[in-house]
């Protein structure tokens, strides 16, 4: 009996090379998944130190406000809050005796036009240590605005800025309103910071106009 065979229908396929890829990609897998393994391993390790450095800062942060709420009550007791109460009012006299008014004289003398009179000076001090002044000028408008302009250009008065103006009038409520110019004469209410750390000696920058060196003062002080 003769038997023939089709090779054609079952072709001979070689898959040696195929096992090879398969095999090389496993083990590229499985270093990849060592990699990650290790990499998570540090991650937690930094995680969980990060956690017990979080809880100690926790723990002291509780410390430090029971502390302080212990030196609170201590505080509120009637004898060591009359002790406090003194200690705030002898600060607020140092401050105010540390104030020097012949400095700011000298420093406004440098800054004021010949035709702007100072009728107020009222200095205040912040809970951060800055002076604060609050001016009272009377003169012509356009040399109010050179008082301005000087200060903005000097080493001792820092931010100028108006709080308020009105026209001088001397005839009480009932005068007649007179046309706003250059020329005409108003009260000017003025907030500046002082600069207590400027030398005496340091003269004020170049502003756009000079104002008199020698500009008697008037008015009173608070």
């Amino acid at each position: 009996m003769k038997i023939s065979l089709n090779l054609a229908s079952r072709p001979f396929t070689d898959l040696t090379d195929v096992y090879k890829r398969l095999r090389i990609a496993m083990g590229v897998l499985a270093l990849a998944a060592i990699a990650l393994g290790v990499l998570l391993h540090f991650v937690l390790q930094h995680d969980q130190r990060a956690y017990l450095r979080a809880h100690s800062i926790d723990e002291s942060l509780g410390s430090l406000a029971a502390e302080r709420q212990g030196y609170e009550t201590l505080m509120q007791q009637p004898a060591n809050a009359r002790v406090l109460d003194e200690t705030d009012a002898l600060n607020e006299l140092f401050d105010q005796k540390a104030f020097s008014w012949t400095l700011v004289m000298k420093d406004l003398e440098t800054v004021l036009p010949d035709p702007v009179q100072v009728t107020e000076i009222e200095p205040a001090r912040t809970k951060d240590g800055q002076v604060i002044l609050h001016l009272r000028v009377v003169g012509p408008r356009e040399e109010n605005i050179r008082l301005v302009e000087n200060m903005e250009h000097s080493n001792r008065f820092l931010r100028p800025r108006i709080v308020g103006e009105s026209p001088e009038s001397n005839n009480g409520s009932g005068a007649r309103l007179q046309t706003v110019s250059a020329n005409s004469v108003e009260d000017l209410d003025l907030l500046t910071d002082y600069n207590l750390m400027q030398t005496v000696s340091d003269a004020p920058a170049a502003g756009p106009a000079k104002a008199s060196p020698a500009k008697p003062l008037v008015g009173g002080a608070k």
